[in-house]
């Protein structure tokens, strides 16, 4: 890593940090982007409301296919030019939705939108490759970490232009953002000088793309088109089979699209599961707390807040995220990342049972939440690290990226879960039918859950065991000259030791060398006194056999019995 981190020397580590991070917090707005608007896209793209909400899933879809894609490009092609790939498919997908009223245009935007979150497990692997090895661990908790900055500093900015200007100006900004990404990446982050090489798996990205739309599509849908339907049980069942077919596929390939023995070793197995709980339980807070801040006062719960109003109040979220990542990154490095993701997932337990249980008044709520925020941080911070040591630096990208996926599967099954609680819990208010209060208590115990058993996972999980080789072509360990198995001209030197005896060969520290070291020091006596020194051998002769030495009579009784 050291000779990958002088690839460019000229080049502040800060300002690599500080361009990566913000093009992860530039894909992470894309996830939140249309969520303030979901209530008007039917009127203003004049399409029903079930295919309104197909511009979040679609996002969310896309997002889980091409993250594990880009991470294998990545490994074999370079990581930076997957991620300035990435980063031109989010600016091409937001300048269609800045121009077009049609909804599939849109809709085909916010594919092409989905499709750059592949930029954050990229940009991880990029920083394990580029920069000092003191200088990665708060690197990769902050990239980590703004997969929440971003979903929390997003909803107050999207309600503010929402509000004020035209929703077509949501797409413009997000365009011109990732035209200036694309310009800073290429001027400040250097190329990764490792590549893995080996063809692409295109079966396997097929198999895995195909599974992953059916399973996200059962999750995601489940709710709107009933959990016992033929359109979610079909889907579901046929994810099922492509999983298998799909993981006894690449078994068997010699270059697969994911390495299914590294992802099967404990820790790295562990730590996704951990990472899809940890998922589950920090999104709850960001996907409902904005919801509460707007509720009418009316319901018992809610605080009247307008639209930008609760985006401000929430604020501290994003802000507890960006503190709290190098904190995860302190702690990682001084007491390990396992120990810091069993912290974060404690915390996040604490926060999701403090916001089941308070109500009232504003500053606790938001303070539970940001609680929620404070412990997914520090559990997002330390995840990528736990991968990136149990893995081999040439699967580093592909590996980052499933852990992505996993996390991805986690905020898909949250929103199941928010939309199931939100719907079946209700009351009415002024005509208006509004979640009750018992959903939001049954979303955060859920999560609570979640993040209890990611505690629990993760402290039982193995400690990295910093793999940095194949596991299938084990390094040969280097022969040292100093050992009797080195090489013919040391064993020739053996035969050529003072008196001829091949147990000059044995190792230095060993009671017989130390004899033979007293021997040779010692004053020759009787016949050996005379002798003539050993005369060198031709290559290949065998070597003269010549009477050994008298013991030396300066040795102790042991090294004496050893010698002789």
């Amino acid at each position: 890593m050291s000779s990958a981190a002088s690839a460019a020397p000229s080049r502040s580590s800060r300002t690599v940090i500080a361009v990566l991070a913000s093009c992860g917090i530039a894909v992470s707005l894309m996830q939140t982007l249309v969520v303030p608007l979901l209530g008007e896209f039917p009127h203003l793209l004049d399409t029903s409301r079930a295919n309104a909400a197909w511009l979040v899933t679609s996002t969310l879809v896309a997002g889980a296919v091409c993250a594990p894609v880009l991470g294998r490009l990545g490994d074999m092609h370079g990581k930076r030019r997957m991620l300035l790939i990435a980063l031109a498919c989010m600016a091409a997908g937001s300048a269609l939705g800045a121009v077009s009223d049609e909804f599939a245009v849109v809709l085909c935007g916010r594919v092409l939108q989905g499709a750059a979150i592949g930029v954050v497990p990229l940009g991880m692997s990029i920083m394990r490759d580029v920069l000092p090895p003191e200088r990665v661990g708060s690197g990769v908790a902050l990239m980590s970490a703004t997969l929440g900055i971003g979903g929390a500093v997003g909803l107050p900015i999207t309600g503010l232009v929402a509000e004020r200007f035209d929703w077509h100006w949501l797409f413009a900004g997000a365009a011109a953002f990732g035209i200036a990404e694309i310009v800073l990446v290429r001027l400040v982050v250097p190329a990764s000088p490792l590549r893995s090489g080996g063809g692409f798996d295109v079966p396997g990205a097929v198999g895995l793309s195909a599974g992953l739309v059916c399973l996200l599509l059962a999750v995601s849908k489940g709710n709107d088109w009933g959990w016992t339907s033929a359109a979610v049980l079909g889907p579901g069942a046929a994810s099922v089979v492509l999983f298998l077919v799909w993981g006894r596929y690449e078994l068997r390939r010699g270059d697969p699209l994911v390495d299914l023995r590294i992802s099967a070793r404990p820790t790295v197995l562990f730590t996704n599961i951990a990472s899809m709980l940890v998922g589950t339980a920090m999104f709850g807070g960001f996907m409902v707390g904005a919801q509460i801040m707007q509720a009418p006062r009316a319901t018992g719960y809610g605080f009247g807040l307008s639209l930008v109003a609760s985006g401000l109040v929430l604020l501290p979220i994003g802000a507890a995220m960006g503190v709290f990542s190098p904190v995860s990154a302190h702690l990682s490095a001084r007491y390990g990342p396992r120990t810091a993701v069993v912290l974060g997932a404690s915390v996040l337990t604490c926060g999701n049972v403090a916001a089941a249980m308070v109500t009232a008044p504003l500053a606790l709520v938001v303070a539970a939440l940001t609680l929620i925020a404070v412990g997914g941080a520090l559990a997002y911070g330390a995840l990528p690290t736990l991968i990136m040591q149990a893995v081999p630096t040439s699967t580093t990208a592909a590996a980052n990226s499933l852990n992505s996926l996993a996390r991805s599967i986690g905020t898909a099954a949250c929103s199941a879960v928010v939309v199931a609680f939100t719907t079946g819990w209700v009351l009415r208010v002024d005509s208006a039918v509004l979640p009750a209060r018992a959903a939001y208590t049954g979303i955060f115990l859920v999560a609570a859950g979640a993040a209890l058993a990611a505690a629990v996972l993760a402290a039982v999980t193995p400690r990295p065991t910093g793999v940095d080789a194949e596991p299938e072509r084990p390094a040969r360990q280097p022969v040292s000259p100093r050992t009797p198995a080195a090489t013919g001209d040391a064993r020739r030197a053996g035969r050529a030791a003072p008196g001829g005896s091949r147990r000059a060969a044995a190792p230095a520290g060993s009671r017989r060398a130390r004899a033979r070291r007293a021997a040779r020091s010692a004053p020759p006596t009787g016949a050996a006194a005379g002798s003539a020194p050993n005369r060198p051998t031709r290559a290949g002769s065998p070597p003269t056999r010549r009477a050994e030495p008298p013991c030396p009579p300066a040795a102790d009784p042991e090294d004496r019995r050893s010698a002789c």
